[in-house]
């Protein structure tokens, strides 16, 4: 691995959260390569678990605080392929907090050698369970806050 990808994972900064997991041989194609909608699927586990990471958890959200975080658009790069068991680094990012709006990124690389495999976006909006935009309650606006001071609810 190049010193400057190896780097790049090693210092990944405390406000990016960092998921690993292994490519299954159920999300690739035939010839091995990883099928493009598993990258939206692992989106959605880096941003899960930093949430966790930041101590609280998603499920709980919903059922507790009826705050859901609707995503409304998605954006991605491909730019290698990832193969059947590849062990991948997803690095996730709180880019965004204003008002209902709530922004993230993400850099899926592959852990072996530190390579750039995607990146992407997705932007949400914070509503109730019955779709109707609310304000992120303050607990979580805090969590966000710890890693990201320029964070602004409104």
């Amino acid at each position: 691995m190049s010193d400057t990808n190896q780097n790049a994972i090693k210092n990944t900064p405390e406000k990016i959260g960092e998921t690993r997991l292994r490519v299954r041989y159920a999300e690739t194609d035939q010839m091995g390569v990883v099928h493009h909608a598993n990258y939206l699927v692992w989106f959605e586990v880096g941003r899960v678990e930093l949430m966790r990471q930041l101590g609280f958890d998603y499920k709980i959200m919903e059922a507790e605080d009826d705050c859901c975080i609707a995503v409304v658009e998605v954006y991605a790069r491909y730019k290698s392929p990832a193969r059947y068991d590849d062990e991948l680094i997803i690095a996730t990012e709180i880019t965004a907090l204003c008002g209902f709006v709530l922004k993230f990124s993400y850099r899926v690389l592959r852990a072996s050698d530190g390579i750039l495999l995607a990146e992407g976006e997705t932007t949400h909006v914070i509503t109730d369970r019955n779709l109707k935009k609310k304000s992120l309650p303050q607990k979580y606006v805090e969590a966000f806050q710890r890693i990201r001071q320029d964070i602004r609810p409104d």
